[in-house]
Parts: structure tokens; sequence; C-alpha cells
């Protein structure tokens, strides 16, 4: 299985349900294998340690998190506590909240959550429009693995205004390799009449084949896909070439397009006022994905100035360093203004969208709205919160729903209610609902049907605990293995017959020789011990080995010293001939009696 595809998947995965259209299309070509879990939540099934495993997506995430955590703190020489997690920018409440639940899994306090393409602004704008004085309008095309997003954004000293956001949170590179998977399953199929789509281990090795041909292809006019034994021993071997790529993606390629036109008209401006076009996620090397961009922009240059894999890492840390009070004063003064990506709102009688909150709205925002009964005497309310663009909810997604009970007892229409609607700086939507009839106060928040329960997220907190000790444990036992079997070789090879030794030593050699032969055939390959039972067998060996050691170096007249530098002073005294004579029959046999 490819790692990188598979973080692309899970993060598809990432708060949604698994009777999704677009879950259930993905199903058909991904080499592992998710099945349907408690509330409709995907689950992702794989062989661990000779056991089926059952992991939600917001574990294999936080084992993501958790790596990149430990990749840093080895770089910085410091632990790490406190992040700032950037997730597309079309990611719904339900997946921004999964992220959350992700990081705290993995240990960590998310400070806040970051639009991707905002990032990747906030890194082109520190460096480059900083201290203009000019109002400058950026459009951030982030075409990354997994997710598409579009951002327009007004960077005025300092000040970083997001006008509108769009995108597609499954459109990316995985889809590109998707086509090319199929591609080469069906000249598979044409050439051998074999099928290999339901087989996920020659999935999985084609996928990784296409994913290299893809970056080649970004560079050179044509590549070869091979793969040994792809399927019941025949080889793939095929070629494709840039223009095929481009004839299997180019629908895709556009409605990248109209993904930006859509951004353009939300925030009310032209294609002509848009003075900088920056480049982020690796698609955007494809070459025929820069033609469409900038024909559509006149022939406007491309600002590839800002790596496109790291820009949305560096505007996260852009914005941790402001959340955390430290770096520079430019960086302090840094103000930010996101906006909803999605319209928010409840559903009211006839299955209607109502509103509260409409998309590209700035945030943080709180809107609050007066609802009543449409029926006599009702004691409580349903609200039931839904995004999307829909008149009719059934069409929108279903974000959460509560029930406020304890309203004013009396007819229709006379209760009053008011439901309150407020997002905050990461996003991350709270809903809440009050019976202003009865003068009380009921809060209620919103519970989301998505989300991972408390008990959910506990519980995965302790396995990532009990999985990391048993990593630990396991690299000890490595790490005793290890050092059992280097220091059994060393003596080994320390001790090795030399044409230039007198026979005096080689009675104690024996000894040695015949002790490291016996430990290494107990070091069975296969088999791991605890890291008690290598320390007792080390100890062992040294009883055994060094006093005959201290014989050789008696013999040669030198003292045994540090043991540290042990096997080179012993390969240097093997060297020499110290001893004339050869030892009495009486002293060899003295010397195997002891």
């Amino acid at each position: 299985m490819n790692p990188t595809n598979t973080i692309f998947a899970v993060k598809r995965l990432i708060g949604r349900r698994f009777s999704d259209l677009t879950v259930q299309s993905d199903l058909k070509l991904w080499p592992f294998k998710v099945i349907t879990g408690p509330g409709d939540k995907p689950k992702i099934s794989v062989r661990f340690k000779g056991e089926d495993k059952i992991f939600a997506p917001e574990e294999i995430s936080s084992m993501v998190l958790m790596k990149m955590k430990e990749t840093a703190e080895s770089y910085a020489g410091s632990k790490i506590k406190n992040v700032v997690v950037t997730v597309p920018a079309y990611f719904n409440d339900a997946q921004r909240q999964a992220t959350k639940d992700a990081g705290r899994i993995a240990g960590l306090n998310v400070m806040g959550i970051l639009d991707e393409p905002t990032a990747a602004a906030l890194a082109y704008g520190f460096g480059n429009e900083r201290n203009s004085g000019i109002r400058t309008k950026v459009l951030v095309f982030d075409l990354g693995g997994g997710t598409f997003d579009v951002s327009l954004l007004a960077i005025n000293d300092g000040v970083f205004e997001v006008k509108a956001i769009a995108g597609d949170t499954h459109l990316g590179g995985e889809d590109f390799d998707s086509r090319m998977v199929k591609h080469f399953i069906d000249e598979f199929r044409r050439k051998h009449g074999k099928d290999i789509s339901g087989n996920p281990r020659a999935l999985s090795r084609l996928r990784i084949a296409c994913e290299r041909a893809k970056r080649m292809l970004s560079t050179t006019a044509c590549t070869t896909v091979e793969v040994d034994c792809l399927f019941e021993g025949i080889d793939l071997d095929s070629s494709i070439t840039q223009a095929r790529f481009e004839e299997l993606n180019v629908a895709l390629f556009r409605s990248c397009l109209e993904t930006v036109k859509r951004c353009i008209q939300d925030a009310g401006t032209t294609k002509e006022s848009i003075n900088v076009v920056v480049l982020v996620g690796g698609s955007t090397r494809i070459p025929k994905v820069q033609q469409l961009l900038q024909d559509y922009f006149n022939g406007k240059e491309l600002c590839k100035g800002i790596n496109p894999d790291e820009a949305v890492a560096y505007g996260a840390t852009l914005q941790a360093a402001k959340l955390s009070g430290q770096g520079s004063k430019d960086i302090q003064s840094l103000v930010l203004v996101d906006v909803t990506p999605l319209s928010l709102g409840i559903e009211t009688e006839g299955n209607t969208f109502t509103v509260l909150i409409p998309r590209n709205t700035p945030i943080p925002v709180k809107k609050d709205k007066i609802f009543t009964t449409t029926v006599d005497f009702q004691s409580a309310l349903a609200i039931k919160v839904f995004e999307g663009e829909r008149a009719r909810t059934e069409d929108n997604n279903l974000l959460g729903q509560f029930k406020l009970t304890g309203i004013l007892h009396a007819l229709r229409g006379v209760p009053v209610v008011n439901v309150r609607f407020e997002i905050d700086a990461d996003g991350i939507l709270h809903v809440t609902a009050e019976d202003i009839s009865t003068s009380v106060k009921q809060h209620m928040t919103l519970i989301n049907v998505d989300r991972l329960t408390t008990e959910e997220i506990d519980r995965m907190i302790e396995d990532a605990e009990r999985f990391k000790a048993e990593d630990e444990t396991h690299m000890r036992k490595i790490h005793a293995k290890n050092k059992l079997e280097n220091f059994a070789y060393e003596l080994r090879n320390a001790v090795k017959e030399k044409k230039v030794c007198k026979s005096v030593t080689r009675v104690h050699r024996r000894y040695i020789k015949d002790a490291v032969k016996l430990v290494i055939k107990w070091l069975n390959p296969k088999e791991l011990h605890s890291e008690h039972v290598y320390e007792k067998k080390m100890d062992e060996l040294k009883r055994d080995c060094f006093p005959h050691i201290a014989k050789i170096y008696q013999h040669c007249g030198v003292n045994l010293g540090d043991t540290n530098d042990i096997f080179a002073r012993l390969r240097g005294l093997l060297r020499i001939d110290h001893i004339t004579q050869k030892p009495k029959i009486e002293e060899y046999e003295s010397e195997m009696s002891d």
C-alpha cells in the first residue's frame, strides 16, 4: 500500500458517511478495505500483527500527526504540544471537528485550524506584499493530492482578507491517478483477458506505478509503466504519453476552471482585476493545468515563486507564531479575515432550508434568528442544522440536530425561540437555542452526528498510547538483540586464527569461539525475546569469555583495562608474536578445567 495515497484517501474519508456517493465511488479503486461502522461512519480494516484491526479515519490521521510530531521534535530538539492544523477550505463542520479530534488523539493541542489556500496566501503575502502599501488581489489555486480549493484574497499592509472561496473536497491528484489506473486495468483486460479490479494487491502496485508515471509526465512527453508479476505471474509493460494522460483527465482539469470562475463571481469581481495567481499543491505541476489556467487569465504569468509543497506549512507556521505570541512585530501584526465556505441554516416547515449565515460571510461571526412553533401546545422544538446552497434540506448536508424541550405551553406562533449560529476563528460552528417566552435560557450545543463520542476519543487516545508503548517496547527488544548480535560477531572476528599467533592463545580463543557460536545459533531471526532475555544472554557471554580474554592479555603482558576498546586491542595483540614458547600439555589441561 502506498502511504501517500493512503493519506489522501483518509483525508477524503474523515468526517464523511460511508453511504456518501463519493465514498462509494472511491471504494472501487482503493487498495484497502473500508467498512461501515455505527452511525454510518466509515471504518478502515487492516491486518495488524496477524489480527484484523478496525480504525476510524481520525485514528489514521492521528498516526500521521504523531509521526510528524516525532519528526518535528527530533529536528527542533524539544517537545511539541501546540499546533496549527490546515484543512481544505471546503471542509465542512463535521470534517473540521474530526480533524480536531485527530489532533487530540495524537496528544496535540490544536490552537487553530487554518484553510490551506489561506495559509498559502499568508506564505506569499508575508514575503511579497508585506510593506508594499498597495491593495493586491491574490487568487490561490490549490490543487493537491486529494482536494482542490480556490481562494480570492485582498492583501494590504499585513491584512489578509478572504473575499471568497470555492472548491471540491473530492478532486486532486488521487483522481488523476485513478483515471490512469482504470486505463491500465482496461488495457490489461484487453491484452490478457484478466480483470485485476478485484485484487487489492495488484491495484496497490498499479496505483504506485501510475503515480510515479504522473510525476514523470510533468517533465517528459512519454514514460513507461512497468509492474513485474502484476497478476497471476503476468507483467505489465506499457507506456503512456503526456497527451494521453491529459486526454484521460481533461474533464477534471476543466472542472477546476469552473471552480475558479465561481470563486471570482462570488467575490463580485472580474478576472482582469486579479493581480497575482499563486499555484499551490503538487498537482499544479501538471503542464496542462498550468496552460488552461494561464489561458483563462489571458496569458498572465502564474506565480511559481513559492514551493507548492511547502507554502501551506509555511503559512501555518506564521499563524502558529502569531497565536503563540512569538516571532517578529510583522508576524504579530498580521490580521486574517476568513469566510465561511457554505451557507448554514436550519430546517423549517415544509423541509425548507432557512439560511442564517450565507456562504462567504467573514468569520468569526454570530447570527441570531427568531423562530416559533407550528403546532398548538408544542412542548419541544427540533433544531436540524444543515449546510449547502439548495432550497430543500434533503438536497443539503445534515450537520447535526438536537431538541429544545420545555418551551412555553401555548398556541402555535406564540412561543419565541431565538436560534444563534456562531462560528469561531477555526471555522467551527456552535449552535444554541433560547426560549425567550419563558425568560429561561436553555443553551443547547450542537451534537454533530458525524463526530466521535467522548468515549470513542478517549478509547482512541488509550489505543494510541498503547501502540506507542508497544512500539517502544519492540524497539528496545530490537536494540538489545542487535547489541548482543554485534558484540558476538565483534568477538568472533577479534579471535579469528592469525598465522603469526602462537598456540599459547589457541586454548582461550577456542573457548571464546565456541561460546560465540552457541549465542549466534541461539539468535533466531524469526523470534524476538524480551529485552531482559537479551541482556541476560549478554551477561552470560561476557562472563564466559572475559576470563579467557584476560588470560590472552596476561600472556601478552598487557592489562585488560577499559573494555570499550577490547576488540581493537585484542585484534592487535593477536597479530603480535609476544610469546615464543608453546604451552605444556598440563597447562592446556589446566586451562580446560578452569
